[in-house]
């Protein structure tokens, strides 16, 4: 077991360095030297930006600078400890020094404590000792401890090497910075139990800019070498640090349910720990890891917490709220009241006058909303430290009415805890339908509006405010009738963020907004269509004469002005040619697709931002179709499956190119295990369509005829963007082909690790699980003439080189579809709040 009792630092000048602030007095520099350090700075600034852009990838932005304020917040030896086992240093180095220098890219110094266990093992073995335990601990003796010594030096030094390799600096410290008793001499020989943490080492090596990378190996104060567990080692020094996160890296990436097999996500230690263990396949190792995690964090902060990760996921569990592995907090131990009277009315106030705008702003008074609440039949939920409050009212004459939840209100901290996900699972609990209203805001710190989203079946929005009412379990239009009576007549305040009731509004101002497939009617949405002659055009026309809820009003071509617009079915349109300049006056129009050649669309949307910003015109969605504003920082990438949240409530969005599409969607799963010194190639043959409808060779069906034909063989515009997007480079070799839609592609993926056909079709499956545009094979390889006229990228091959080190993946998708038009729908629907894939064909 761990000891848990709190280590002091060693007295002395490790207590000085303690008492200092880490930032170093600047040094009287001549001009030169300071003109090189400003470069390097603003180098360093700019490749900070940059890390941080590649974050976004993996979760929204909000989730990801939120966790680096977090992270950055505190000292930075307070932000983590993340211990390393053996294995991951012999079959995932590479990767684990990739993860470490993202980490310190965005300025965290992760501390790094390793062990190498498999490593002695293997020594052990062909010295021909074998080893001996006791109670789990490994008996020690001086030849053991010889060899250790080496071992641990040795992959001490490898690990240092391959950061400095990444362009990170890292400091080995192979001792000194744990003292040690024996833990028992006679009984298991040279094995230490740590009595104290030497802070001043790490402090150092972190003042200097480097990572420390530590060995468990401890000292007696004598001098004498100790073996000390690595699990224990970092336990103890996370003790003493008390840091945010503590990271046990493994190659399993979690802790698994033993009836299930599923991963377990998360552990709420105040809630679930006694039950957990009651459970019979909570045992050994496993029953061991999660006493030990509660016995470290009984004496931390509640905001420290473990998380169980492989070298390869560590960035999505530290920067997004669902994670990656598996992560075991104390959590808030939750309280439900069903009376006012149960519950403490200063507990109460403390946290509406925290957390509710409408107290904070004087619009109500915490004594008058507790008094609203009199007659009303009432849930309270908060927390032991009051960092969340939720109250849930039922109408006592109509126990058929939906519940209402009038209040959720919770802190920042507690937002970064998940306590949140905790309180929302005791609500759907207690509670089989529910209704709660979000205002338009979306503050710093509060739950933004796709967290009530992912956790409703529907919604309904007020486009007065724009705030939205949500419910779930209202399952028939009946219910639904109820709903909107309910709020009409409601004549208190309902809104979790405190806005003012909907007392004052007509039933009529509604409109319904399906999300996850809820059947019900929707406001319409006029979409604009500027380039429309094109296949892609077509296409998009094709799906939007489909889509339920969104209506094709302008078709602009500047060849086929005055035509009829054939194949649509809505309403009678002809082709216009529609200027920049007269953009503004389309006032019905709420998007506009720009489905125009590279180069032509800036002044369209050069026009609308200056309509927008002299009050001319109301800003409108725009989508981009051409690779003009792929690399503009300002407008959003279009690629859902990455970015979808980002995507949400987006005006100026970039739609990915084909090839850049089924690109990214080949090489992003593999993105953590690449060889840094050797880049993937993407081998793309296109149909004719991809050419556009300008006469070239490219397109011309008698000079493709039994023909493959090259071209753009370097810098091609989609090998700049998968690049930029990937954070890395992507070779691509671009061809066309004689046969009219689709792509196949063919990558190559040098590894940084060695792994089998089953690790990277896992890989993939894991990736893209529930993602209903995106079909992983279970066997073959995906062929062109199966996918072209449809919806989805297709991903098989999974083949491996013998020596593991090399990966082949292929990749079909329609370049005039999921390529192109069924993305940029994908984007109007996440932009204008319908469900993601509304008009598109799923099946």
């Amino acid at each position: 077991m761990l000891s848990i009792a709190r280590k002091t630092a060693l007295s002395g000048s490790a207590a000085r360095i303690a008492q200092r602030s880490i930032l170093i007095k600047p040094l009287v520099i001549s001009p030169k030297k300071q003109q090189i350090r400003q470069q390097t700075n603003g180098s360093a600034t700019a490749e900070k930006e940059t890390i941080t852009k590649l974050l976004y990838n993996i979760g929204s932005r909000k989730e990801v600078e939120q966790y680096l304020r977090h992270f950055s917040s505190v000292e930075s030896q307070k932000f983590a400890v993340i211990k390393v086992g053996g294995a991951v240093l012999t079959d995932e180095l590479e990767t684990l020094a990739s993860a470490l220098t993202f980490l310190n890219r965005v300025g965290l110094y992760p501390i790094v404590l390793h062990g190498a266990g498999p490593q002695l093992n293997k020594l052990l073995e062909e010295a021909k000792i074998e080893p001996q335990y006791e109670e789990g601990i490994r008996i020690t003796d001086p030849h053991t401890l010889e060899i250790a010594r080496k071992v641990f030096l040795a992959e001490n030094l490898k690990l240092v090497d391959a950061l400095e390799r990444h362009g990170t600096r890292a400091r080995p410290i192979p001792g000194g910075v744990f003292v040690a008793d024996y833990l028992d001499k006679e009984k298991y020989g040279f094995v230490g139990k740590i009595t104290g943490v030497n802070k001043e080492m790490i402090e150092s090596s972190i003042r200097a800019g480097a990572l420390p990378i530590l060995t468990s190996l401890a000292e007696t104060p004598e001098g004498q070498i100790l073996n000390v567990n690595a699990d224990v080692a970092a336990a103890e020094l996370a003790t003493v640090l008390e840091p945010l996160k503590i990271v046990f890296l493994n190659e399993k990436n979690g802790l698994y349910h033993g009836v299930t097999g599923k991963k377990i996500d998360v552990i709420n230690l105040d809630e679930e720990y006694e039950d957990l263990l009651k459970e019979p396949w909570v045992r050994y190792g496993t029953k061991l890891k999660i006493s030990q995690c509660k016995e470290l964090l009984d004496g931390l902060p509640r905001s420290s917490s473990v998380a169980i990760i492989s070298a390869g996921h560590l960035h999505k569990e530290l920067f997004t709220d669902s994670g990656a592995g598996t992560l075991i907090r104390r959590g808030h131990k939750l309280f439900k009241y069903d009376q006012l009277d149960q519950v403490d009315p200063d507990k109460i106030r403390r946290i509406m006058e925290a957390e509710d705008p409408a107290v904070k702003n004087g619009q109500n008074s915490v004594a008058s909303y507790l008094r609203s609440l009199q007659n009303k039949k009432v849930s309270i939920y908060t927390d032991e430290p009051g960092q969340v409050l939720a109250i849930v009212t039922k109408d006592p004459k109509d126990e058929s009415k939906p519940a209402m939840l009038e209040k959720l209100l919770t802190s920042k901290t507690a937002v970064l805890n998940n306590v949140p996900e905790n309180l929302w699972n005791s609500i759907r609990k207690d509670h089989d339908n529910l209704t709660w209203v979000v205002d338009n805001s979306n503050k710093e710190g509060t739950l933004d509006r796709s967290w009530h989203f992912e956790r409703a079946d529907g919604s309904l929005k007020n486009p007065k405010d724009e705030s939205t009412t949500f419910f779930y379990g209202v399952d028939n239009t009946d219910k639904i009738k109820q709903t909107l009576n309910s709020i009409h007549d409601k004549k208190s305040t309902l809104n979790p963020s405190g806005t003012r009731a909907y007392s004052t509004y007509r039933n009529k101002g509604f409109q319904y907004m399906s999300r996850r497939g809820f059947a019900s009617a929707s406001k319409q949405k006029n979409v604009g269509l500027i380039g429309a002659r094109g296949y892609t055009g077509r296409e998009l026309i094709n799906l939007i004469n489909a889509h339920p809820n969104l209506n094709l009003t302008h078709v602009s071509s500047r060849e086929l002005e005055g035509k009829a617009l054939e194949g649509y079915t809505k309403s009678d349109l002809t082709y216009v040619n529609l200027k920049p300049t007269d953009l503004k006056a389309q006032t019905e129009v709420d998007a506009w697709v720009l489905a125009l050649p590279n180069g032509i669309c800036t002044p369209f949307v050069k026009q609308i931002n200056e309509d927008v910003k002299s009050a001319q015109s109301s800003d409108k969605v725009l989508v981009d179709l051409s690779a003009d504003h792929r690399f503009d920082t300002t407008w959003t990438y279009g690629l859902p499956e990455f970015n979808r949240e980002n995507i949400k409530g987006a005006t100026r969005i970039a739609n990915p190119g084909c090839y850049a599409t089924g690109a990214q969607m080949s090489l992003r799963p593999l993105v953590p295990f690449l060889d840094k010194h050797s880049a993937p190639t993407v081998f793309g043959v296109s149909g004719y369509s991809g050419a556009g409808t300008k006469p070239s060779d490219k397109n011309d069906p008698e000079f493709l005829r039994d023909n493959i034909v090259p071209y753009s063989l370097t810098n091609h515009i989609h090998e700049r963007e998968v690049s930029y997007q990937l954070g890395t480079t992507v070779n691509f070799i671009p061809h066309v082909a004689s046969w009219f839609q689709g792509i196949a592609l063919t990558v190559n993926v040098p590894l940084a690790k060695s792994m089998t056909s089953q690790d990277i079709k896992s890989e993939f499956e894991e990736f893209y699980k529930g993602e209903r545009l995106v079909q992983v094979l279970e066997t073959g390889e995906p062929l062109v003439r199966d996918n072209a006229g449809k919806h989805f990228v297709r991903i098989g091959g999974f083949n491996v080189h013998p020596d593991g080190r090399r990966a082949v993946i292929t990749t079909t998708l329609d370049n005039l579809l999921k390529g192109a038009a069924t993305q940029a729908v994908q984007n109007l629907n996440l932009s204008l709040g319908f469900d993601e894939y509304a008009g598109i064909p799923t099946n």
